[in-house]
């Protein structure tokens, strides 16, 4: 009985470990495709190449379904601009 449990705990880590490994691919995929679907110009990781309204800064973020980047704050003004020039494709990229 031992060997057996064994057995089953090794494939539940690595069935486990699998199904995280698969989300974490699905979740980078379909932010990928949505900064594509936007027209966005994405780096080797899929994240979009995007100038930061609020700070002026050259950055690499990931964007969600809804075309919000990973760096968006609801509460600030230039943030709330950047989603309307990502929905309306007049971001500036690099």
């Amino acid at each position: 009985m031992g060997n057996r449990r064994r057995i089953e705990r090794l494939l539940k880590g690595r069935l486990r470990s699998a199904g995280r490994q698969y989300a974490e691919a699905k979740r980078a995929y379909g932010e990928a495709k949505a900064a594509a679907l936007r027209g966005l110009p994405t780096d080797r990781d899929g994240k979009a190449k995007i100038v930061c309204r609020r700070y002026a800064e050259r950055r690499a973020v990931r964007i969600d379904g809804a075309g919000r980047p990973e760096c968006y704050d609801a509460d600030h003004p230039d943030c709330e601009g950047c989603v309307e020039d990502i929905h309306e494709n007049r971001i500036e990229t690099w």
